[in-house]
C-alpha cells in the first residue's frame, strides 16, 4: 500500500486504493461494451471481428497504463465510436479506401499528435479556454452523456417527424433501464457507496430473471490472434502519397484533437483537479498519454484512441489517480478470457448510469456567469451542441467561433487572448473540413 501511495499520491488526493477500485470497476462496466461496439464497426471496414476484438481489449489496456503512469490520471484511453465510425463508414465504406491504408493514416495523424503534443500547443489552448467556457464544456458532455445513456437504454428512440420522441414502455430494455434508473437514483439519494456500481450489477441480474439477458454460454474463452491487423499500420504507411488521403490524416487530427482535448476538460473539472487559476495539473502528461496511446492502438490495429467519457462514472465513484487507470487497463486484459461473461452487461444495463452521471457532470452550469450575454451565450452553444451535434468536438467548435464574436461585440475584446483567436480561425477551418 506504500507503495502505491507513493507512486498515485493516494493521500494527497485524499483517496484509498479500496475507493479506486471501485471507481475502475465502474469505469469498466460503463465502458466495456466498446468490446463488443468497436469490432462490429472495424468489421464493417473488412477488419475481422475476432482480431479487433483482442485489439480493442489489448489498446485499452495500454492507454490506460500509460495515462495512469504519465499523468496519474483517473481517466481511461479507448477507441472512441465518432472516429471508429469515420474510420470504417467514410474512410473505408465512402471512399473505398482499405482498411490497411486508413490504419496507416491513423498512424500518421498519431505521430503528428506527439508532434503538436511535443511543442506544447495543446497545452497553450486548454489554459487559454476561459473557465466559463470550461464549465460549459464539462456541463456539455454531462448533457451528452446522459443522452446517450437515454438512447442506450430506449428511453428516447428515432422519430421522423421530430427527430427523437420517447420509447414505448412495452419494450423489456425499456424496463430494465427504469429498473436500473429508479434503483439507482434511490441509492444515490440515500448516499450508499458505490450505487453507480450496486445498481449495474442488480440490474444485470434483473435482465437475467425475467429473460431479456441470456445467460452466458461459458465463462472463459481463448483470445483471438491479432496477427491480422498487428503492424499493417505500417507496412502501408508509404500508402498514403494523394491529397484525399492527406484529407483523410487531416479529418483524423482534427477530431481527435478536440475531442480529447474537450473530454479531458471535462473530465479534470469534473474530478476536481482544476486549481483556483483555471489551470489543470499534469495537463501536458495527460495529452503526452492519449497521443502516444494513439500510435500503439494504430500499430495494433484499431481506430484512435481517446479519452474515454465513460471514465466520469468512476470519477463520480471517487476515482482521483492513475491508478484508478491502471485497474481499469487490468480489467480490459483479464476481459479478454473472461469475454463470454461480458453479454450479461448490454447498454441497458449501463444506460442509467451514464443518466446520472451526464446529471452530475451538469451541476457545472451553475457556475457559468449567465448574467453576462457575451459569456452566456457561447456556453449556450457549447452545452447544447454536444448532444444535439452528438460530437463533443462539434459543440466545442460552436462555443470557440461565438466566444470571440460575443466578447468583440461587448467591446471586451482586449480580455479575449491571441490564442482564442487563433482558435476562432482554426475551429472555422475544423467545420469547413468536416463538413463540407
Amino acid at each position: 500500500m506504500d507503495f502505491l501511495n507513493r507512486v498515485f499520491h493516494l493521500d494527497e488526493a485524499n483517496t484509498t486504493v479500496k475507493r479506486e477500485l471501485i471507481a475502475a470497476l465502474t469505469t469498466f462496466v460503463s465502458l466495456s461494451y466498446i468490446l463488443f461496439v468497436n469490432p462490429n464497426i472495424l468489421h464493417a471496414a473488412g477488419i475481422p471481428a475476432g482480431a479487433a476484438f483482442t485489439v480493442t481489449a489489448i489498446a485499452t489496456a495500454i492507454g490506460c497504463f500509460i495515462m495512469g503512469l504519465v499523468a496519474n490520471y483517473p481517466i481511461a484511453l479507448a477507441p472512441t465510436l465518432g472516429s471508429g465510425a469515420f474510420f470504417a463508414y467514410n474512410v473505408c465504406v465512402g471512399m473505398k479506401i482499405s482498411w490497411q491504408t486508413a490504419l496507416a493514416g491513423v498512424l500518421v495523424a498519431s505521430i503528428l499528435f506527439v508532434l503538436i503534443t511535443a511543442l506544447h500547443l495543446r497545452e497553450l489552448v486548454v489554459d487559454a479556454i476561459p473557465q466559463d467556457l470550461k464549465y460549459a464544456i464539462s456541463a456539455g458532455i454531462g448533457l451528452f452523456i446522459a443522452f446517450i445513456g437515454l438512447q442506450n437504454g430506449k428511453l428516447i428512440v428515432n422519430s421522423s417527424s421530430s427527430l427523437v420522441t420517447l420509447g414505448k414502455f412495452s419494450s423489456p430494455a425499456v424496463w430494465i433501464t427504469l429498473f436500473g434508473l429508479i434503483l439507482t437514483v434511490v441509492l444515490m439519494a440515500m448516499g450508499v457507496p458505490g450505487s453507480i456500481f450496486i445498481g449495474m450489477i442488480v440490474t444485470a441480474i434483473f435482465g437475467i430473471c425475467i429473460g431479456e439477458i441470456p445467460l452466458p454460454h461459458s465463462f472463459i474463452s481463448t483470445p483471438p490472434s491479432i496477427a491480422p491487423t498487428f503492424g499493417q499500420a505500417v507496412f502501408h504507411i508509404t500508402d498514403i502519397n494523394t491529397p484525399q488521403l492527406f484529407m483523410v490524416v487531416l479529418t483524423f487530427l482534427l477530431v481527435t484533437f478536440f475531442d480529447t482535448a474537450g473530454t479531458l476538460i471535462g473530465m479534470t473539472q469534473q474530478a476536481g483537479m482544476v486549481d483556483k487559476d483555471g489551470k489543470i495539473p499534469r495537463i501536458g502528461r495527460a495529452f503526452a498519454a492519449d497521443s502516444t496511446a494513439m500510435i500503439e492502438g494504430a500499430v495494433l490495429g484499431t481506430a484512435p484512441l481517446g479519452t474515454s467519457v465513460e471514465s466520469s462514472a468512476g470519477i463520480a465513484m471517487g476515482g482521483r489517480t492513475g491508478l484508478t487507470a491502471i485497474f481499469v487497463g487490468i480489467l480490459f486484459l483479464i476481459s479478454m478470457i473472461f469475454s463470454p461473461l461480458l453479454a450479461v452487461i448490454p447498454t441497458t444495463v449501463t444506460a442509467p448510469a451514464l443518466i446520472i452521471v451526464g446529471v452530475l457532470m451538469a451541476s457545472n452550469l451553475k457556475r457559468i456567469d449567465w448574467e453576462k450575454f457575451e459569456i452566456a451565450f457561447p456556453a449556450f452553444l457549447t452545452v447544447v451542441g454536444m448532444p444535439l451535434t452528438y460530437s463533443i468536438s462539434d459543440g466545442l467548435a460552436l462555443g470557440m467561433i461565438a466566444y470571440p464574436i460575443t466578447m468583440i461585440a461587448s467591446k471586451r475584446y482586449k480580455e479575449v487572448s491571441v490564442t482564442m483567436y487563433v482558435l476562432f480561425i482554426i475551429f472555422v477551418i475544423f467545420f469547413l473540413v468536416t463538413n463540407l
